[in-house]
């Protein structure tokens, strides 16, 4: 039987163990503290699922791909991870990356409309269109429960037959080391997100504090919606904790173990702004529920997925838009471990330049 460590339970982690548990591996899971601990990414209540990804095709392909792995997996366990409401994309340019987008997913067949600005008062109960020159509607996109897939992805490893090990996990020449013990296998997949930077000083990787905030507003079953030349997104309620409205835009450098967990008062204010001009009858909405997470970032947003050395492998780079990928991905990453195939050029450890055409942030206030 092929074995395989996997380090950190993350959505990318789990999900790789899960599916190679389930494909006849043995899976050892290495995880610092427990699925879905809120230091984690993956943890934040909730991720976007959409394919738009400006001219992109094959993020576009994955996510769709994607999409049925989370409807065949909230089926599996009678419960949705993945509430598709739709997402609005808000245009401001006429011929600018939401244009790109709806030209890639006429391309793939994938449903969309352009849409009035004035439209959006369709999909939501208040709704100011100045500013925009047209709206990119996804209705086969929306807004997956982060927290809870990542907690449930990791319990099915564990029922498939996955060893969950607790503690801090470092490289070993091509093996784990974890509190003294070496654990080895055929293959070793780091999938430790923000903590790769110090385990892999090599990588191409920056790590940033991510302010996510959710306002005291009741709209539930509206679209999420994405304004992406001034990074800002966000979604109607789901499970209580109030209407998500934050900013995609990279925040200052973090240390994900011992970083402040507190948010800022700026993005309180920025985020309150902008709901306020959007949705005005928003303006002045508490905030009900707040969260700081981490981006582990690369250059072009592009994620890595690399092999260190033989049978040892990194994958990372997947903040602001990974998430959704990662039951499709979980699939491909298993075809490499496989030597099913090499994995595309643009996952390596080559020189990158600065891009913004795959996340929801086409503005940076960095």
């Amino acid at each position: 039987m092929k074995s395989v460590i996997v380090v950190g339970a993350g959505i990318w982690g789990s999900s790789l163990a899960l599916r190679l548990a389930e494909t006849g591996w043995q899976v050892t899971l290495v995880e610092q503290h427990t699925p879905g601990h809120v230091r984690q990414a993956s943890a934040g209540e909730t991720r976007l699922l959409r394919s738009a990804h400006g001219t992109d095709e094959w993020y576009a392909r994955l996510s769709r791909t994607a999409r049925q792995g989370w409807l065949d997996l909230g089926e599996r366990i009678g419960e949705p991870l993945y509430h598709e409401h739709g997402t609005v994309w808000f245009a401001r340019e006429e011929h600018g990356w939401e244009r790109a987008s709806a030209g890639v997913l006429g391309s793939l067949g994938i449903p969309h409309e352009l849409l009035d600005p004035a439209d959006g008062r369709r999909f939501f109960p208040d709704f100011a269109p100045d500013g925009l020159a047209f709206l990119l509607w996804e209705p086969e996109a929306g807004v997956l429960r982060a927290r809870r897939a990542t907690q449930v992805i990791a319990r099915l490893a564990v029922q498939a037959g996955v060893r969950l090990v607790t503690g801090r996990a470092v490289p070993y020449g091509e093996a784990v080391s974890v509190a003294g013990e070496v654990l080895r296998a055929d293959r070793v997949v780091w999938a430790g997100g923000a903590w790769l930077p110090a385990l892999f000083p090599e990588l191409p990787l920056v790590v940033t504090k991510q302010d996510t905030l959710h306002f005291d507003v009741a709209w539930r079953g509206t679209p999420a919606w994405v304004d992406y030349d001034v990074s800002a997104y966000g979604h109607g309620d789901v499970d209580g904790v109030g209407m998500k409205c934050t900013s995609d835009a990279e925040g200052l450098p973090y240390e994900p173990e011992e970083g402040s967990r507190t948010v800022d008062r700026e993005s309180v204010a920025a985020a309150s702004a902008y709901l306020g001009r959007r949705f005005p009858a928003l303006a002045g909405s508490r905030v009900l529920f707040s969260q700081v997470c981490q981006y582990a970032l690369t250059p072009d947003a592009e994620w890595i997925i690399h092999e260190t050395a033989p049978g040892v492998w990194v994958l990372g780079g997947d903040s602001g838009h990974g998430f959704k990928h990662a039951p499709a991905l979980a699939g491909y990453v298993a075809g490499l471990l496989d030597g099913e195939y090499a994995p595309e050029p643009r996952f390596g450890l080559h020189e990158r330049t600065p891009a913004r055409g795959l996340r929801t942030s086409g503005f940076t206030d960095g």
